[in-house]
């Protein structure tokens, strides 16, 4: 049987977090990807581009997808799969509110979903497999 903190049931909604997604946000998390391209650094390159400001990849989206929800499984969490879809754009000096259900478990297994969402609507819509 997984370890699943006490509090959790089937179907659990995850609290709410919000990431201030500052411009340093952006430009780090794209280099610790190794992703080098203009968009994620040169706001000029990026507007110049149709963006309005530099954005998050999705590389760092995907990471942050993952930390939320290890933050509510716990240091034994073991994440088995991601799966995202990509919407609106998530710029620097937004605001990233990520949202979660949990599905009952099963065999040892959890499916979470996931919204990431801007003023401008959904940024990331991901289904994560995690056990514990």
């Amino acid at each position: 049987m997984p370890a699943w903190r006490p509090a959790d049931r089937p179907g659990n909604v995850l609290p709410p977090w919000e990431l201030e997604v500052t411009p340093t946000v952006v430009i780090s998390t794209a280099l610790a990807t190794r992703d080098f391209q203009d968009v994620h650094h040169d706001r000029d390159a990026a507007v110049r581009r149709g963006g309005r400001d530099i954005f998050l990849n999705i590389l760092a989206t995907t990471g942050l997808v993952q930390r939320y929800v290890t933050d509510w499984a716990g240091p034994g969490a073991l994440v088995r799969g991601v799966a995202v879809r990509l919407g609106t754009p998530c710029y620097a000096n937004d605001t990233l509110t990520f949202t979660g259900r949990a599905a009952p478990d099963t065999g040892g297994e959890r499916v979470v979903t996931v919204s990431g969402r801007t003023a401008r609507g959904e940024h990331v819509a991901a289904t994560v497999r995690v056990t514990s």
